[in-house]
This record gives structure tokens, sequence and C-alpha cells, in this order.
């Protein structure tokens, strides 16, 4: 199933991550992943909360304190609490974000406002836990519950990058079919999406399944909303070696009355070379899509588990 390259997928992200001089010392934190590599799939909209909600440039740096659930935003020297022109702005913003159909977002990491987890909360002997959230990054993900998240910092590990990159692609994939919305389309993108499923949680694979098979007798939209908090559950479980390995082995299973005795014998020792973490997923995956194209398996090529995001990402390149 080939992905769209050419239509850019609406990202949000930290506005100081793309190069902009916005941060509190009039600097940036300019990631050159972000803008250089992801840049050519996704259209970014960037924002910072601190200049946006009306705070200057250059501006005395600020922290979290109080209750890590429900923290106050004030100025480290001076004491000056932001946190209510904090809240307004967010609230205000968060509404006109909902016509900009982001499919994801890319926040700071330890941000008092961005940081999406472990910023630093101090309590009232003034001493810091890496307990917090930032006050933008905790509404954007309540009011937009479903929308994939990520901070820059743990773009840097492969697999939550994949994890992440793949949620968006899939959440992208999804709107499209809320927008259609009909039983059919529904039953559509399970059937595309029951591979990378399986990948991810073998339980919501068959707890989804069961919801759409029900998709033509239950109410459309309880149907649709049921199924979107179920996918995007899903999609939050990174998958493991052992289980893509299930995949694997489970797609070997439609070749078994075509393959030669030398074709299943290399597919196994692909499979059991990844299996012990010789040969990245991408390995295993190329053979699988050759016996697909070359035996014209229908089902295999329509799976986005084997083209999940666009190559040039080489996001299953890691062993």
């Amino acid at each position: 199933m080939p992905v769209n390259v050419q239509e850019k997928i609406p990202m949000g992200v930290s506005s100081c991550l793309l190069g902009n001089k916005v941060r509190y010392d009039g600097g940036h934190k300019h990631d050159r992943y972000v803008t250089e590599t992801l840049g050519h799939f996704f259209d970014f909209v960037p924002i910072c909360p601190e200049v946006e909600c009306g705070l200057p440039i250059p501006r005395e740096a600020m922290r979290l304190i109080g209750d890590p659930d429900d923290p106050r935003l004030v100025t480290n020297k001076t004491g000056i609490d932001h946190t209510d022109k904090m809240k307004s702005w967010a609230a205000k913003r968060l509404v006109e974000l909902e016509k900009d159909n982001l499919c994801g977002f890319i926040f700071k990491n330890r941000s008092p406002s961005s940081g999406m987890e472990r910023v630093k909360v101090y309590d009232d002997n003034k001493i810091p836990q890496n307990i917090g959230e930032g006050i933008f990054a905790r509404a954007f993900k309540k009011h937009f519950p479903l929308i994939p998240t990520e901070e820059e910092g743990r773009l840097h590990d492969v697999l939550l990058r994949e994890n992440f990159i793949e949620s968006v692609f899939v959440y992208k994939r999804w709107r499209e079919t809320l927008a259609e919305g009909t039983p059919g389309s529904l039953v559509q993108f399970h059937t595309q999406h029951k591979l990378m499923l399986l990948a991810h949680c073998e339980k919501c694979f068959r707890e989804l399944g069961k919801l759409v098979a029900d998709a033509g007798k239950l109410d459309t939209q309880e149907i649709f909303e049921k199924y979107q908090q179920g996918l995007m559950e899903a999609m939050k479980i990174k998958p493991t070696f052992k289980s893509h390995v299930n995949v694997l082995q489970h797609m070997m299973g439609f070749f078994k009355k075509v393959l030669s005795a030398d074709e299943k014998k290399e597919l196994i020792e692909v499979i059991e070379t990844y299996r012990n973490h010789f040969v990245p997923l991408i390995v295993p995956i190329t053979l699988i899509n050759h016996y697909a194209r070359k035996y014209n398996e229908t089902y295999l090529l329509n799976q986005y588990y084997l083209k999940p995001h666009p190559t040039e990402l080489k996001l299953r390149n890691h062993a």
C-alpha cells in the first residue's frame, strides 16, 4: 500500500525547534532532524506559548511551582505569576488550532509551558521534582486527546521516533476515513491496518475487529467513536521484536503454496536473523514486499504494515 508523500501533513511544533528566536534568552533550539528530515513530509504550524500569550523576547525565565497536577507558572527571580495569562491564551488558541487539522505535535522538552512530561515542578521548599507537564502541553493533550504527541528529545530514541511518526500517518488516514463516515470505509480502514494493529497490540486488534464486525448493526457514530479511541490507544503501545516476528510469520503463511523450497528457506532465515537482532526490520519487510509483488498477494500489498510511512524516513533501518 503506497504512502502518499505529495501532500504534507499538518503538524504542530514548538516554534524554537524550527530555529525561530523566541526563547526567553532570545535564542532558539533548532532541531535539524525536525526541519531537514521531517520537514519534507510535514507542514509545520509553529507555536511559542510564551510569546503568543504576550510575553516579550527576551524575558525572565519561568518555572512551575506548587501542585504538580495544577502548577503555577511564575518568573524565577521576581515571582510574577503568568498562569492565568497562559491558560486564557491557551483556551483560545486551542480552539483556533481545530481549523488546522493537526495530525501530531512535537513539543520542546523540559519547557514549563511546552514540556510533555518530566518537567520540573518546585515545591514549597523550592525543591524540584521532574513530575510535571508544561501548561500548554497539558491543555493541548486534554483538548486533543487522540492526536499523537512527542518531545523533540525523545525523537532521538529510534523506537519512540518510529512509533510517533507511524501514529501520525495512521491518524491522518483515520481522519480521512472519519470524513467519509460510512461502515464500508471503516471496514476498509480496519482491513488495511490489521497487521499493523496486530504488531502493536494483539488484544486491541481483536477488540477492534469485534467492533468492526458490528459496524452495520450499531449506531455508526458510536462505532466510529469507540473505534478511534481503541485505535489510538493501540498505537501508543510500541511493537516489540516478538510481536513483529509474530506478524512476519503470519505473513509467511500467505505464501505457503507458492514459495519454492529455497525461497521459503530464505524467508525463514531472514526472519530468524531479525529475531536475533542481527538485521533491522526493513530486511524481512523488503523480502516479503518482493514476494507479495512477485506472487500478486493482494491482501498483503494493501497492508499499511508493509509501508506505514515514507521509506525516505528510514525508520525501520535500525537493528
